[in-house]
């Protein structure tokens, strides 16, 4: 808004303001001791919550970040070593407690298991955004999108699945045609030169 308030005629000082203001209270959402960002802060019950989920990777993803390149880089880092699978990102980290590596039983089963290491396909077009922004190679970062290349040949002929198990061999679950995970596969590569 801070930029688009000029080209309207406004000023952007408000939006600045309010920014600077975003930024600073982002802040808190940083975990020094793990080098990531927490997944909740300040819960009455439960204070900080450390559990290494995909969801800051969007802090990194989005044009404008509200972390330090140095923090930018740490949660690159950390999510391609703990989240990343051939076929997207863990929603939970392995390891982590209540981890599933598994997406199977019952609905109640399988409502338990999806946000607790459950791949989503969708969440790789981000972190391929993120990579690209914080390490400028794209060949690399596009060489995270290859290995669905394969898949789109698979279970839904000429599309991509909606999730995957957390664990090898990663084998596609729900829905065998998802809308997000081919679109933000399909703006990653894109974006790196595809």
């Amino acid at each position: 808004m801070a930029s688009l308030a000029p080209i309207a005629g406004k000023s952007g000082d408000l939006f600045e303001k309010m920014a600077k203001k975003v930024k600073q209270s982002f802040g808190k959402f940083w975990n020094s001791s793990a080098n990531y960002c927490y997944d909740v802060i300040e819960d009455p019950r439960s204070g900080n919550d450390a559990s290494l989920r995909p969801n800051q990777i969007f802090a990194v993803s989005l044009p404008e970040s509200p972390l330090s390149q140095e923090q930018q880089k740490a949660v690159v880092d950390v999510c391609a070593r703990r989240l990343v699978t051939s076929h997207g990102l863990r929603s939970l980290a392995q390891g982590e407690p209540g981890y599933q590596g598994h997406y199977g039983g019952g609905p109640r089963d399988r409502d338990g298991a999806c946000h607790q290491g459950t791949v989503w396909g969708w969440l790789l077009g981000p972190f391929v955004l993120a990579h690209l922004r914080v390490y400028g190679d794209s060949g690399a970062a596009q060489s995270f999108l290859e290995p669905l290349g394969n898949q789109i040949a698979s279970p839904g002929l000429g599309t991509l699945s909606e999730i995957f198990d957390g664990d090898a061999p990663f084998t596609p679950r729900g829905c065998i045609a998802q809308a997000w995970t081919v679109a933000d596969v399909l703006r990653a590569w894109r974006a790196t030169g595809g």
